[in-house]
């Protein structure tokens, strides 16, 4: 299937484009049972969305709901999705984004419920296109909690993840919106196996300048640019916090070696999380890297022998 853009696109197509990428949710393991929404533009007024109770990965296109932007439906004979309030509220923030997704990948997901933004400086493809991926706080979906939770980030970030609940992605039409979720779940996954293998190699300071820079060249239009190391934002609406280490003649900073007086760009900034910090002792705490606890244990195997 050929994707569209929402802009123009007539709504049979809209809604073609929808069941597919229900489709491809569903098949990467993003939504299980009836999880997940998607949402797009249609017209000035009006939103095509999807039906609530329905697994995303088996709909047809007559199922979709049209509602108007507050939320009153007019057409459709399922009701809208139960997280019609968190897409309204994009819209709402969001006079840029087509289209809304909201999907439950595993790994990304698995970070929300850890409490880890994916924030760090560790693939230019990222930095160049979402930026920064904060945790919106925790919610009860379906109420107006999780709007007001998601209207703190939305204006600055194309991306976030939703605190022991999933991840939302906006667009300039619905396969750039679920694109984006597939760079969250990509970014998590490589981030997981590289905190898995003693940690990430986090690109310096410079280079994430340098990196944003070239936004303009790629034809990137992000919400909001990086934050300044000296700039200090508290709810994140402005800029993307990004935490990236000064590399002393390196464009690239090992785990053991991040300057340790070097803030985060955008230092000051709260998540409404805390991030564990490699190889950090606090709070009577030792956090070691893999490689540093399987030296351990091996010293303690050939001690016994």
């Amino acid at each position: 299937m050929t994707p569209s853009t929402s802009l123009g696109a007539g709504e049979e197509t809209l809604r073609a484009d929808i069941v597919e990428i229900g489709r491809r949710m569903y098949a990467r393991g993003y939504t299980a049972s009836n999880d997940g929404n998607i949402s797009v533009r249609l017209g000035s007024d009006r939103l095509l969305m999807t039906p609530k109770s329905v697994c995303k990965g088996f709909m047809t296109p007559d199922m979709m709901c049209i509602t108007d932007l507050d939320g009153k439906k007019l057409q459709g004979d399922r009701d809208p999705s139960s997280e019609m309030l968190m897409h309204l509220e994009v819209y709402r923030q969001r006079p840029d984004a087509q289209a809304v997704v909201h999907a439950h990948p595993p790994t990304a997901t698995g970070f929300a419920v850890a409490g880890i933004p994916l924030n760090r400086a560790v693939l230019a493809e990222v930095l160049t296109t979402l930026g920064s991926i904060p945790i919106a706080e925790y919610a009860t979906p379906s109420t107006k909690e999780l709007p007001e939770a998601v209207r703190k980030y939305i204006r600055a970030h194309d991306g976030m993840l939703l605190a022991n609940h999933g991840a939302l992605t906006v667009g300039a039409d619905l396969y750039a919106a679920y694109y984006k979720m597939e760079t969250i779940e990509h970014f998590a996954h490589i981030s997981l196996v590289a905190r898995l293998l003693g940690g990430e190699n986090l690109i310096s300071r410079d280079e994430v300048e340098r990196l944003q820079g070239l936004r303009d060249t790629y034809g990137i239009k992000a919400p909001a640019p990086i934050c300044a190391t000296d700039e200090v934002t508290r709810d994140q609406a402005s800029c993307q916090v990004v935490e990236a280490p000064v590399g002393v003649g390196s464009r690239l900073v090992p785990p053991d070696n991040p300057d340790p007086s070097a803030p985060a760009l955008g230092a000051g900034a709260s998540s409404g999380v805390s991030t564990p910090t490699p190889s950090a002792e606090a709070d009577g705490e030792i956090r070691l890297t893999y490689r540093e606890l399987q030296a351990l244990i091996e010293d303690a195997i050939r001690s016994l022998r």
